[in-house]
């Protein structure tokens, strides 16, 4: 148990039987009342935002979290396959955690797992990934000048928008959280 004065932005705590990542932490002292702790945080599995004043000598876990970065191997029904770089180990995270960017998931890519006593609570994706467009209506010439988009499917069986001067079998660069499309690669 550590002292509500120890807590940091970006800490883990459990917070009513959730884990919950603190994404803000202000001290206040308001006039001549007493100070206190006012804490954005955010439901690690739900997502959901909870507000709390904390008094400064109020107890709170502070868990202990471990981040690495994992090499994706394979699906496995609701859970994917990582293993660990350094160790060899290999671990089933669900599939839940990755939300919607598990679309550009694509085998050998690296991702971000955070555990809290070996129970995977966070995975995340890099923040853009380069894939191969494999199909993409061709272009009419004249239409480029233009910042008109049109549909296309990249290596991964995800669909985005594209410019109209993609063509298939060039190398795009995606944000994963967005799902936009950012540049072509050479």
């Amino acid at each position: 148990m550590a002292k509500a004065s120890e807590v940091k932005s970006g800490n883990v705590l459990r917070f009513n039987g959730e884990l919950v990542s603190v994404e803000e932490y202000i001290h206040r002292t308001p006039g001549n009342l007493r100070a206190f702790y006012q804490a954005r945080m955010r439901n690690v599995k739900t997502g959901k935002i909870v507000e709390y004043r904390f008094r400064t000598d109020e107890e709170v876990t502070i868990c202990r979290v471990e981040t690495n970065d994992y090499q994706y191997l394979y699906e496995d029904g609701d859970y994917l396959v990582v293993m660990d770089n350094n160790t060899f180990e290999q671990y089933n995270i669900p599939k839940l955690l990755f939300g919607s960017s598990i679309k550009f998931l694509k085998e050998g890519m690296n991702v971000t797992i955070a555990f809290e006593s070996d129970e995977p609570i966070v995975a995340q994706l890099p923040n853009s990934v380069e894939l191969e467009v494999t199909y993409s209506e061709p272009a009419v010439k004249g239409d480029t000048s233009t910042s008109a988009l049109k549909y296309a499917t990249v290596e991964t069986g995800a669909e985005i928008r594209v410019p109209l001067f993609i063509n298939q079998g060039d190398k795009v660069k995606i944000d994963t959280k967005t799902g936009d499309y950012m540049e072509r690669v050479k």
